[in-house]
């Protein structure tokens, strides 16, 4: 059986932190910020931690971050 390949895509769209966990960017931040307000865009340039159910099961894609 050969090795597991890294998921490129999904790679690029997290980092992990000293503690081991991932942490992603917001979704909703692409366009139409005319229709968001600016409590929402505020809250929007924060990041977030992955969930600990999907933790588990991004980390089979990504073996190498």
């Amino acid at each position: 059986m050969p090795k597991m390949k890294t998921h490129r895509g999904l790679a690029k769209r997290l980092k992990r932190t000293g503690s081991g966990k991932l942490k992603r960017g917001s979704a909703y931040t692409s366009h139409m910020f005319s229709n968001k307000s600016q409590d929402q865009k505020r809250k929007l340039r924060k990041g977030g931690l992955v969930s600990k159910g999907d933790q588990r099961r991004i980390a089979q894609l990504i073996t190498h971050i």
